[in-house]
């Protein structure tokens, strides 16, 4: 899990819940961690006693200063008699961390003090070929490999440093050298290599040590050295200052009225901005989440755009008022779409494709599957369709349209089965089944309108005619097959079989709300209330909604349907939202957002899910989705709080 993340769109840090740097990714958020996850430790010797910041005996609190992104963090330690008061952050517009740290003796008399920062650098995601050595030049320890830099530098200059291997021949790193409070290694290694720095200082009995520490990144010597410079000259105290303000400043730019708001969730709103921030990459990428220990139990990641993801998320800043971050997105999806007209599973921020394991290649049937997830292509011109209509950009719509929004529309409207009207079977939302899902359904809907949209915007009036018979047949398809009577809701889906069948899926699954959401139903159709009603009363679990019945993954404990997830919690206020006429009808959704803001980490932070049985966070953190469907709902209550306040 990742409590603490600070970047600028090249650059991400991340800090776990120990307060340990846990990954640095460069050049794109999301690609190439040279950290592999491992920890970058930060220890503190006093007077012959030692400890790591992630030992035991620590008091930690783990927040950012409001309105930016700088962390608050602070650390105490009685047995060291020692407090740390903590502030990091990534320079807004230089690629460059750094940290201020102010140290005081909470011991009773004078000591000795000696702080010890450690690195343990990866560099393109391996071990090996490594350079760590001191640099006269900067009087920096600069760790490289290729075109990749790191400088590392504080000031006051530190006392001592030590570069040597790691991890190998049962040499575990320069940091197992600090804990004595000396540091002996040398000045250059290379290899499978780290290194520590330590700076010194004698306190009296309350009294405060300040220093700044920071990591310059880049593709050459020549460019982290003028990072360097420009820290020292312009010196790191105003580089924090100046990142603090650009942040308030841009998470205030757009004035939205939050003054009917609960404070809390005004605050919370605002932290979820931020972080969604933090996730995306200057090239445009939304990535689901940069959260490297998840390595561990899947051997992959979730540092990737998946294009439904991103649609969601675009959409959410599109409310927000944040254009600027969508245009790149959409962009970046003009140069990622597939040439015939769809989106595959997921993408590397660089725009290369990402893994992936939907098929394509049927080994019953002997013949080609499309290998996609079609809601992914649907959304993304329904997010185009929104976005235009909130900012009227007509240039940008027109440039889309050729690129986008004609070859992927025509790819909706030809991915049909003639006998149901439906669409042919893909991959579902939550990737864990093949067939034609609820959901999917309500996405070509909801795209098909959209192209139907654009083509009357740039006169194409058959094509436009084309889409919307098409989205119609779909809607009418879906009240004759997805519908069940019997049961009083919809299906989740008709889940493919080995013999190319379709067979009826009863499970009540949360993404179901995208029927009204998305536009195909009004939100009170019997079918509609039905379906939400049966979403609340078999899914809620402990405050919350699980994803589905029967939900496995990394469920806790079988005596709960699923565990809770902050995305499909946040539908259901959305149901209530749309569904109100009334301020006294918007009281559950609030009650569900404020449910979300108590379930934060202390940094404001969301994950993925909720263990039921204790209230801790699950899976990855922060999850992008998460915070973007927090931005969504919260904007969408403001605009019905007016509409049903209004005179």
């Amino acid at each position: 899990m990742r409590d603490l993340p600070v970047g600028n769109g090249s650059l991400l840090v991340n800090f776990d819940d120990k307060y340990q740097i846990r990954d640095i990714y460069f050049p794109h958020v999301g690609q190439e961690n040279h950290t592999e996850g491992f920890p970058c430790r930060f220890g503190v010797w006093a007077d012959g006693q030692f400890a790591w910041v992630a030992d035991a005996g620590w008091d930690r609190v783990l927040e950012y200063l409001p309105e930016t992104l700088v962390t608050a963090v602070t650390l105490k330690n009685e047995t060291l008699g020692v407090e740390l008061v903590c502030n990091d952050t990534v320079a807004s517009h230089d690629n460059t961390f750094l940290r201020r740290v102010r140290v005081t003796n909470l011991r009773g008399s004078r000591a000795n003090f000696r702080v010890f920062l450690h690195h343990d650098l990866r560099i393109y995601e391996n071990a090996f070929g490594d350079t760590a050595y001191y640099d006269p030049e900067t009087q920096g320890l600069i760790h490289y490999k290729k075109h990749r830099y790191f400088l590392i530098n504080t000031e006051p200059h530190f006392d001592t440093f030590a570069t040597g291997r790691k991890a190998f021949k049962g040499q575990e790193g320069t940091w197992r050298d600090a804990e004595d409070g000396n540091l002996q290694g040398g000045v250059i290694t290379e290899g499978s290599v780290d290194s520590t720095l330590g700076v010194h200082f004698s306190l009296d009995e309350g009294e405060s040590f300040e220093f700044f520490y920071w990591i310059a990144v880049g593709t050459k010597h020549e460019e982290v050295a003028k990072l360097n410079s420009l820290v020292t000259q312009r010196t790191p105290q105003v580089y924090l200052d100046y990142t603090a303000n650009y942040w308030r400043v841009w998470v205030n730019k757009n004035d939205k009225d939050l003054s009917a708001l609960p404070l809390a969730v005004a605050e919370f709103y605002k932290r979820s901005l931020l972080i969604v921030h933090t996730q995306i990459d200057k090239g445009g990428a939304i990535l689901a989440a940069n959260d490297y220990d998840v390595t561990e139990r899947a051997t992959d990641h979730y540092s990737y755009l998946w294009t439904r993801d991103g649609a969601f998320v675009a959409n959410a800043l599109d409310l927000a008022g944040y254009s600027h971050l969508t245009r790149k997105f959409f962009d970046y999806c003009g140069k990622i779409v597939h040439k015939d007209g769809y989106f595959l599973q997921k993408y590397n921020p660089d725009g290369t494709l990402a893994s992936g394991w939907h098929a394509a290649w049927d080994i019953h049937r002997k013949e080609k599957l499309v290998p996609i997830q079609e809601d992914e292509t649907a959304l993304i011109l329904w997010a185009l369709w929104e976005h235009y209509g909130r900012y009227r950009d007509i240039e940008f719509a027109h440039r889309m349209y050729r690129k986008v929004t004609v070859p992927c529309a025509n790819f909706l409207y030809s991915f049909r089965d003639p006998k149901t009207g439906l669409p042919k079977p893909s991959w579902n939302l939550w990737e864990d089944r093949h067939g034609v899902h609820t959901f999917t359904c309500a996405t070509v809907v909801a795209g098909l309108k959209a192209a139907a949209n654009f083509a009357v915007l740039f006169a194409e009036y058959e094509l436009a005619e084309r889409y919307s018979a098409a989205a119609e047949e779909v809607v009418g398809a879906m009240r004759k097959h997805l519908y069940s009577e019997e049961l009083g809701r919809f299906l989740r889906s008709l889940q493919t079989s080995g013999d190319g069948g379709l067979k009826p899926d009863p499970t009540v699954d949360a993404s179901l709300f995208a029927v009204f959401y998305l536009g195909c139903l009004p939100v009170d159709d019997e079918m509609i209330v039905k379906t939400m009603e049966s979403i609340r009363t078999h899914l809620t679990v402990e405050g919350g909604i699980a994803r589905f019945q029967q939900d496995g993954y990394m469920r806790v404990s079988e005596k709960f349907v699923g565990n809770p997830w902050f995305i499909c919690t946040l539908w259901m206020a959305d149901y209530f939202i749309a569904s109100a006429k009334s301020e006294e009808d918007l009281k559950p959704a609030m009650e569900i957002m404020e449910w979300v803001v108590e379930q934060a980490l202390p940094s404001g932070v969301l994950a993925e899910q909720l263990d039921p049985e204790t209230g801790a966070h699950v899976s990855v953190s922060p999850l992008t989705w998460s915070h973007s469907t927090f931005i969504a709902t919260t904007c969408k209550y403001l605009t019905k709080l007016a509409e049903v306040t209004a005179p």
